[in-house]
């Protein structure tokens, strides 16, 4: 599927030329705790819509590990996307990222179709191996396979999505023997795939094989350096589109220069608008903002947001 032939809930967030920015669940400020509250979370979701962002983001935490400190929206993310589907009406609504090696990709393959058609089509399924090695031991899953896990579940979950009773035998899981047929398939053909972290994969797999790539580099040249990469790597097929998250503090401030707190972006609006220009044009499409460390409540950000610097950054 070429970029022009992909599905609105996709260019809706990564088009050419063009940067987009969505929001990770939950959809609060709680810098001082590692739980959200989860507070009116159907009204902030809906006013994250009206304020014109791109995409809401559902991470997929299934424990809560003392030692990392964030416990995300602590709600399954499928099912919190089930939710969202009900609770929106154009956003798109995307994983970052589930955490496909601890996950049966069969499931996975339902799930994401299921909430492709609840949705009407506005969904990316983002993918990663996970960022806390500590819920390996607990899932039995050998930490040191993440990397072929991760590449059998994209090649079945494409198998099941794509193929009428596909034939598939995998390293990992199962074996698809040509009898079984998985419905509802996707509302578009296909549901667009999003590598989020590196996934422990080379550039010229994720290159070949994922329409996105979410990832926490927000360096110029180290930028410059990936896009070109993954445009290398990508041979006659669209190049994956680039895009990072971060952990974000909007200064009340307009004129507050840009500041970085070890993960932490802080800045007032005026250099957010400009630093987000320049990165639309060294080739970022995308940028999903956490804002679990804002000073300010999410609401006044996401209203800030909305009125001065989304209508500035693609001008």
């Amino acid at each position: 599927m070429s970029t022009s032939e992909m599905p609105a809930s996709f260019s809706r967030v990564f088009a050419e030329g063009q940067l987009t920015i969505g929001l990770l669940t939950p959809l609060e400020a709680y810098p001082n705790s590692p739980f959200p509250t989860l507070k009116d979370h159907q009204r902030m979701a809906k006013l994250t819509e009206q304020a014109g962002f791109a995409s809401i983001w559902l991470r997929d935490v299934p424990f809560y590990d003392p030692n990392f400190g964030d416990a995300a929206q602590m709600l399954d993310p499928f099912v919190y996307a089930g939710f969202m589907a009900a609770a929106t009406e154009s956003i798109t609504l995307g994983t970052a990222g589930i955490v496909l090696p601890l996950r049966d990709p069969i499931h996975v393959a339902k799930q994401a179709a299921s909430v492709d058609h609840l949705t009407n089509g506005r969904f990316v399924l983002g993918l990663s191996t996970g960022d806390r090695p500590v819920e390996y031991p607990a899932f039995g899953v050998d930490y040191n396979e993440r990397a072929d896990r991760y590449r059998d579940s994209v090649d079945l979950m494409r198998t099941l999505h794509q193929e009428s009773f596909p034939k598939f035998e995998s390293q990992y899981f199962g074996e698809l023997r040509g009898n079984l047929d998985m419905h509802p398939k996707p509302v578009n053909g296909r549901i667009p795939m999003m590598a989020v972290g590196r996934s422990r994969q080379p550039i010229d797999w994720l290159a070949q094989n994922m329409d996105a790539w979410i990832w926490s580099v927000d360096d110029e040249e180290a930028i410059k350096e990936i896009v070109a990469a993954l445009k290398s790597a990508a041979g006659d097929r669209p190049a994956p589109h680039y895009g990072y998250a971060t952990f974000f503090d909007l200064d009340p401030n307009p004129d507050a220069p840009y500041q970085r707190f070890y993960n932490v972006v802080r800045i007032g609006r005026k250099a957010l608008i400009e630093r987000l220009q320049h990165h639309r044009e060294i080739g970022v499409r995308h940028i999903a903002v956490n804002l679990k460390p804002s000073r300010r409540s999410a609401e006044s950000v996401i209203d800030e947001m909305g009125e001065f610097i989304l209508p500035e950054i693609n001008r």
